[in-house]
C-alpha cells in the first residue's frame, strides 16, 4: 500500500527517474519519503558510494523503509524524522533533493524552500512534483491537497531559486526542476 500510487506505471516512475538525472556517488533527499519507493530506487542508482536521505514527518513510514532497505541489502540510505518546518539534512552535501507530493503540506514554503539552499551543493537542484488540482472534479482538488506549478515557480524564485526543467508527461502532476540562482550559486566570487 505504502508504494503503490507511486509506482503505478500511469504516474511513470522510471520516466521521473531518467528526467532526474541521477549518476553514482551522488548525495540525494528524498523529503516526504512515505513507503521509501523513490529513496530506494535512488539508493540503487547511486550505489556504495552515494547516500540517500529519507526524510519524513511519520516515524512509522521511516520504519518501513528501513525493513525494505534492508530486505534490498542497501546500505546506503539515511532516515530522517524531519519536523514540517525542518528537514534536519546536514550542510552542503545534497546534489539533488526530490519532493513529491508535498508542496501541499507545507505552510511557509518560500521560506522552507529557502531554507534548503543550505543543504545543496553549489550546483545541486531541486525536483518538485505536485498535484495540479486539474480542473473538474478531483479528489485532490477537493481536499486542497495540490500547488498550481506558477504558486510554486514563483515562490522557489522568491526563495533564490531559477527553473532549470520543466516537465510535462504525468498525467495529474507537475514535473520541475529548480537550481540555485546564479547570484546564489557563485557564492563571494560574485561581488570579485
Amino acid at each position: 500500500m505504502f508504494n503503490r500510487k507511486a509506482s503505478d506505471s500511469k504516474n511513470k516512475p522510471d520516466e521521473v527517474l531518467q528526467a532526474l538525472r541521477l549518476e553514482s556517488g551522488q548525495v540525494v533527499a528524498d523529503i516526504g519519503a512515505g513507503g521509501g519507493y523513490f529513496a530506494l530506487r535512488f539508493a540503487e542508482v547511486v550505489g556504495n558510494g552515494g547516500q540517500i536521505f529519507a526524510t519524513d514527518v511519520n516515524p512509522t513510514f521511516l520504519e518501513f523503509v528501513q525493513v525494505k532497505a534492508k530486505e534490498k541489502g542497501l546500505s546506503n540510505i539515511v532516515t530522517v524524522l524531519a519536523t514540517e518546518e525542518n528537514t534536519l539534512l546536514p550542510a552542503k552535501k545534497m546534489n539533488l533533493i526530490f519532493m513529491r507530493n508535498v508542496c501541499h503540506h507545507l505552510h511557509k514554503r518560500a521560506e522552507y524552500f529557502k531554507a534548503l539552499r543550505g543543504s545543496l551543493v553549489a550546483d545541486g537542484r531541486i525536483a518538485v512534483i505536485e498535484y495540479r488540482g486539474v480542473e473538474g472534479f478531483s479528489f485532490h482538488r477537493l481536499l486542497g491537497h495540490y500547488v498550481p506549478k506558477e504558486k510554486i515557480v514563483r515562490e522557489m524564485k522568491e526563495a533564490g531559486f531559477q527553473t532549470e526543467k520543466d516537465i510535462d508527461f504525468l498525467p495529474e502532476q507537475s514535473f520541475t526542476i529548480y537550481s540555485l540562482q546564479r547570484e546564489f550559486g557563485l557564492g563571494d566570487s560574485a561581488e570579485n
